[in-house]
């Protein structure tokens, strides 16, 4: 009962191991295609553009002189005051950029994360399919193991009867006897 649950646990392993291997090949094939016929879209182009552009340290720093310097100059009147303290226009045209740019960063961050999950699924099906040719590794050594304790006990046994010598007995334990003591 308990050998037919393994071999039946042993194939269905087997089974598995074949799927995965037939479906790492089928996503490579997938894979090397994509890569010859996917081209980005020109907005998915433009988002990745902008996405990259404003989180980067020059665009910050950039836009923080930008800001910087529209303040002082019309704190300071420098120039004729086109942006009075509250900075309204300063405030209606950092809203219009934050409203403009949220989509285009939105869906970089999509595809971004359609690309992530496709790599985690493949990293999932890439640690099964180890841990399963590991397994079959370890049954392996078992077997031979198993077939070289074999092969070695028929070899001290042919040995035994040879030189005529009686059969070792197998590792059964050994009777202990109480010593008596001294005295």
């Amino acid at each position: 009962m308990a050998q037919d649950l393994t071999s039946e646990l042993h194939d269905a392993e087997k089974r598995l191991l074949h799927e995965l291997r037939g479906l790492r090949r089928g996503l490579r094939a997938q894979a090397k295609a994509k890569e010859d016929g996917d081209k980005l879209t020109l907005g998915q182009k433009v988002a990745d553009s902008v996405a990259a552009t404003m989180g980067s340290w020059r665009f910050i720093i950039i836009q923080s002189m930008i800001l910087f310097f529209w303040i002082v100059l019309n704190v300071t009147a420098f120039v004729q005051r086109w942006d009075p303290y509250p900075f309204i226009l300063l405030n209606l045209a950092l809203s219009f950029q934050a409203a403009y740019a949220a989509p285009f960063i939105m869906m970089s961050q999509n595809r971004q994360q359609e690309i992530d999950r496709k790599k985690a699924e493949n990293d999932y099906n890439v640690n099964i399919k180890a841990e399963l040719e590991i397994e079959l590794l370890h049954q392996k050594i078992d077997e031979l193991r198993a077939k070289e304790m074999l092969a070695l006990t028929e070899a001290i046994n042919s040995l035994c009867q040879t030189n005529g010598v009686s059969k070792p007995a197998a590792a059964a334990p050994r009777a202990r006897t109480k010593r008596a003591k001294p005295g």
